[in-house]
Parts: C-alpha cells; structure tokens; sequence
C-alpha cells in the first residue's frame, strides 16, 4: 500500500463531515506546498517535502493541524486565541464545521518550511 493509499484509507474512514473538513484542509496545504508529498505519519495524514511540513487529523469532537514541531504554534498563539481557535504545543484544534484561515495555514506552512530549510 502507499502513503497515498494510506491516506485516502484513513480519509474514507470518517464521517461526511470530518472527511470534508480534511480534504478541504489538504487542498489548503497544497495550496502553499504544491510540491509536498501524501503521507502517513505519527498515525495521520500530511504532507512531506524532504520532512514533514505539517500533518492532520480528526478525533471524537475536533480536527488538528500538526506542523510537526513544538515551536510553530507558539508564535502564533495571540493570533489562534484571537481567532477563538484552541491549540496545544503541537497544534491548532477546531471544530469539524469550521474551516482554518487560509492566511493561517499559510502562515503556519511558511514558518514550517523556514524551520526545515534552516
């Protein structure tokens, strides 16, 4: 199986909501990163160009985006808590019907890509 077909298995998995909800988030991050990879990894979703720009998920009540590093998130943290969305260390957390900024994923896509290339 490829990461490819992984990803669509994981994808097929969930519900009508939470399956729109990552595909449209997907479509968001290849907006910023055309050239990344479909992947699995840490049990979800992302895209890789080189390492993992960011990866996402769905769980019982909410949806992630993972930049896969401890220090994006932070810095953007008055931003997230501006916009009303939770986050951890690791991640943005939102509600399956609600879609993620495109300027925040871009955001968090560029700093992500400035972090690997350093």
């Amino acid at each position: 199986m490829t990461d490819c077909d992984a990803v669509d298995d994981y994808l097929s998995g969930l519900s009508e909501e939470k399956r729109r909800c990552l595909l449209d988030l997907r479509a968001e991050l290849r907006r910023h990163v055309p050239d990344a990879q479909d992947v699995m990894s840490y049990g979800m979703p992302g895209l890789r160009r080189g390492k993992m720009v960011a990866g996402y998920a769905a769980f019982k009540a909410h949806c992630g985006l993972y930049p896969h590093s401890g220090t994006i998130i932070p810095q953007l943290a008055a931003e997230l808590e501006s916009l009303g969305l939770k986050h951890s260390k690791s991640g943005v957390l939102f509600a399956p019907d609600t879609r993620l900024p495109s300027a925040l994923v871009g955001q968090i896509v560029a700093l992500r890509l400035v972090e690997i290339a350093a």
